[in-house]
């Protein structure tokens, strides 16, 4: 978590949560823009990092992702023709 505080002394917090997802099928760089951009492209995502080879793709986003998100994910990803493999826990 992030303090900002203005010169009148003002402040505000901003939050970054990141979340990885395991995506199958990321094997070059048009796949990984592929992803990075339709995952990017929803509104709850700040930023959005894609792995080659891997398929792990984290997610920047301000508050904790729930299961909706999740699932709106979950759905971009297979629309973009890759499979969606879920979080990927600690």
């Amino acid at each position: 978590m992030s303090n900002c505080c203005t010169p009148d002394g003002s402040c505000h917090t901003s939050t970054e949560i990141k979340t990885t997802y395991k995506v199958q099928g990321i094997g070059s760089a048009h796949c990984q823009g592929v992803v990075a951009k339709a995952v990017g492209g929803l509104d709850e995502i700040t930023a959005v990092d894609v792995e080659i080879g891997t398929g792990l793709v984290t997610v920047t986003t301000a508050t904790e992702p729930d299961q909706a998100l999740d699932t709106l994910i979950a759905k971009t990803v297979d629309e973009a023709g890759y499979d969606f493999a879920g979080r990927v826990t600690a």
